[in-house]
Parts: C-alpha cells; structure tokens; sequence
C-alpha cells in the first residue's frame, strides 16, 4: 500500500462498500463492484468496475487505487492480476459472524478508523445479543434455508447462526460450516425429511419462485408447504456477509420465525 491510510479503495464486494459508508469514510471509496447497492446512492456515486467473479482489470486501474478489497476464493484470479499489476489487494474471508466482525474491525484498522469500526461492531453485537434474548423460551421452528434452487444449496455458515439468533433451527446446520457451495447441496428427499416449519429462500441475486418450491414433487408433505410458510429474503440482506446481514436481514429472518408462532 502506497500511503495510509488508503486515500482510493476499491471494493469488488457489498459489504465493505456498505461498512465504510457506515464508517463515513465513503470518501476513500472510487470503485465498487456492480451489486453495491447498500446505501442505495452509492449506484448514483461511485464508478462500478466489476461483477463479482469478473472485474474490468483496466478499469480499475486507471481509477489509481492504493487499495483493492475483494473476498474469497471466488475473487482469487483477480486478485491476482491486481498483484500481478503491482496494486495492493486485501482478501477478506469471513464465512460466519464472528467473522463479519472481525471483518469490520479490521477494515476500520485499515482506513484508520478503528475507533468508529469498534463502536460500529460492538452496537451490532449488542443488538445480536438483544434478538437472541427476546427468543429465548419460545418455541424453535425448523426453517431450511435455500440459497440457490438448482442444484438446491442449503445456507452458509452465517445465515445459519442467524436463523438459530432469530429463534429458528436451522435443519441443515451441519452444513453450514461448508464454505463451498458444492458442500452444502442438498437432496428433495433430505428436505422432506427434515420436515421443516419456515422454508426461506434467497437464490443468490435471482426471484425466488415460491409456485416452483411448492410444486416440487412430494414437498407437499412438507409442513412449510402445507402451511404456505414460504418466504424470500433478498440477497443484498442476507447473502452479503456484512452488517446488512446482521440487521435487516436478521429482522426478516425474526418477522419469517415469529409468523410461524402466530
């Protein structure tokens, strides 16, 4: 890094477009990837240089960045080019909420800001801990989590801690600690059999087709189908593993779980 902090980062994922906004340090922010919509302005205010498993190298850099933030080894080949061109790359890894945290705090670190990043991850550990307690003796819905439909991949390792805060039971946990997709492909006759309560389905930036979920052969058995307990949460809320996970996307996982009590 040619200077610190970083005057002009480039972010090729969500999340740490949206904690640097959180941050006020939107500033220091001159290219984003293409699915940057948290905060909404930042579509009308930053230049957007990449998808998420594809970047226009020379784009990026003739922006000039003294730091590039990409994430996992999705975004390994281009990481690599940026290296190879002589930019410095961060990779962030994080695949669970320990992680997001960690994430924030050391972003912040990274910009300076690491005061503002320990107020930032501490209010959102409050507020976890704050959802964790109201759902404490009330009843536990079984909820599967459904990231993509085909091949049908069951949650990631943060989206099943969040069911589990929200008051849910994730019935494909075991999985979630799989931080590639092909680990967490799930069969229709494992569904049925794990009988859930709550199916919630983000398809990874594609409308969920709650119709085609219900038609699935024998899935109406089921007793979220039978009871129509079918629900989409967008992607840019629960898919992005940043502080919109931890907050919106928390609160739909909570109002989903809390209409199964009702």
């Amino acid at each position: 890094m040619r200077r610190f902090p970083p005057q002009r980062i480039i972010c090729l994922t969500e999340e740490t477009v949206e904690t640097l906004y959180l941050l006020g340090e939107d500033h220091r922010i001159v290219g984003v990837s293409g699915y940057a919509v948290r905060p909404p302005r930042v579509r009308r205010e930053k230049p957007r240089v990449a998808a998420f498993t594809s970047a226009d190298i020379p784009k990026i850099l003739a922006l000039d960045p003294d730091l590039v933030l990409t994430f996992s080894d999705l975004q390994a080949e281009i990481a690599a080019a940026l290296i190879r061109a002589g930019i410095a790359v961060h990779a962030f890894n994080q695949r669970d909420i320990a992680g997001i945290l960690a994430m924030i705090r050391t972003l912040g670190a990274l910009v300076g800001a690491a005061g503002r990043a320990e107020v930032l991850a501490a209010s959102l550990e409050e507020r976890l801990a704050q959802v964790a307690a109201s759902a404490r003796g009330h009843p536990r819905p079984r909820v599967y989590f459904e990231e993509w439909d085909e091949p049908m991949i069951s949650g990631i390792g943060w989206v099943s801690e969040l069911i589990g805060i929200a008051g849910g039971e994730d019935v494909f946990a075991q999985l979630a600690r799989a931080p590639a997709a092909r680990d967490r492909i799930v069969g229709a006759d494992a569904v049925i059999a794990a009988a859930p309560e709550l199916i919630l389905a983000s398809w990874c930036g594609k409308k969920v087709r709650p119709e085609a979920i219900r038609g699935r052969t024998g899935w109406e058995m089921i007793p979220a189908v039978a009871a129509n307990r079918i629900a989409e949460i967008k992607s840019p809320l629960i898919l992005q593993p940043g502080p919109a996970a931890l907050t919106d996307g928390l609160d739909a996982i909570v109002a989903a779980v809390r209409g199964v009590r009702t």
